[in-house]
């Protein structure tokens, strides 16, 4: 990927122009959910049906405000038989738009930003919501439990939503002291994170990092956040890792959205989507992505406790960033192991 090639990404999802710049998605958060004059919408009880079965089509601006958007899709569940007509309005899913941000109004909504994540939604309906809501993306049949890895110790099992219809890559923009990143992702790959005004775990790596810091390791780093808020802080070495495929081939994908953030001139893909699809679990790591430029970042793919095998012997920052921090004895097994191979601080965000 050449960074000067902003206007040619394409999805590898869905294939099509659906993936822009950082610089250009920022530029679009002033207004893009923001009504025009002539914009109006209800604001309907979530926890109760939808009386009357009516919806308010998108205003001439092209926006529509989010409770309209599920008024439609209720009607539609309603007239393929998902819903009777009593259960309550939130049933419809849960909404994460595209960019999503830190928001302190509900959005008017413009064509093809909306993910629906829904349990209940069928393979049927989910294409009829693509084809007549205008303001959904994709639609996601999701399931009792968190996509990813279940596991980062070895004997992991991998889980996915289902991707019913449409495409479900969506940005999210975090907040650093440097400026803000923006972070694609592939939904029904990835656990959700809702963007807030901070961001605490950014923070704790903003804290650790010295002038002296040479070196900073994500060593589980999901679709990239701490690695590429500490290169945007200007670490000049960073390292990203994730056994799963699509977190680390987000990752790589999101250094190229930022680039015009970093001090990179190219970013250098050794996997495709495809490959890495084919592979979904890492074992030992492997190098699927690196810059060139004055600014090295580099991304595996593999397992974290042999991620050392391809680290400096120089000192680094690590952060441990794990999903299931609630498991007290993972998380000091997996850090006592970065302590003896790895030299430098190991800390959990």
């Amino acid at each position: 990927m050449d960074t000067g090639q902003k206007n040619r990404m394409k999805c590898p999802v869905c294939g099509n122009d659906c993936v822009d710049a950082a610089h250009d998605i920022l530029l679009s958060i002033g207004q893009i959910f923001s009504p025009c004059p002539d914009c109006h919408g209800r604001v309907l009880d979530k926890k109760a049906p939808l009386k009357n079965r009516f919806y308010e089509p998108p205003c001439s601006c092209g926006k529509r405000f989010i409770d309209e958007v599920f008024a439609q899709c209720y009607v539609i569940m309603i007239e393929e038989g998902i819903f009777a007509g009593t259960e309550p309005l939130a049933k419809v899913g849960m909404p994460l738009i595209h960019p999503g941000f830190f928001m302190r109004e509900p959005p008017y909504l413009p064509a093809r930003s909306l993910v629906l994540i829904s349990a209940i939604v069928t393979p049927g309906v989910a294409i009829r919501l693509v084809d007549e809501v205008p303001e959904i993306r994709g639609v996601v049949r999701s399931g009792n439990f968190v996509p990813g890895i279940s596991s980062p110790e070895p004997g992991g099992v991998p889980r996915s939503y289902d991707l019913l219809a449409g495409c479900d890559v969506r940005a999210s923009i975090f907040p650093t002291s440097s400026g803000p990143l923006v972070l694609y992702q592939q939904q029904s790959q990835i656990h959700i994170e809702f963007p807030r005004d901070y961001n605490p775990k950014i923070e704790s790596v903003e804290r650790k990092i010295t002038p002296n810091t040479q070196w900073f390791v994500d060593a589980a780093c999901g679709v990239g956040t701490l690695g590429l808020a500490a290169a945007r802080f200007g670490v000049p070495h960073v390292v990203m890792n994730d056994a799963w495929f699509s977190a680390a081939f987000w990752s790589a994908f999101n250094i190229f959205v930022n680039s015009e953030f970093l001090a990179v001139d190219e970013v250098v893909m050794h996997k495709t989507y495809e490959e890495m699809k084919a592979r979904p679990i890492g074992l030992m790591p492997e190098k699927i992505a690196e810059t060139r430029g004055r600014q090295s970042i580099e991304v595996y793919q593999g397992d974290l406790a042999d991620l050392y095998r391809v680290l400096p012997g120089v000192p680094v920052l690590t952060a441990l960033d794990l999903f299931n921090k609630e498991d007290t004895g993972l998380i000091q097994r997996i850090t006592a192991h970065f302590q003896e191979h790895v030299i430098g601080e190991v800390f959990i965000p």
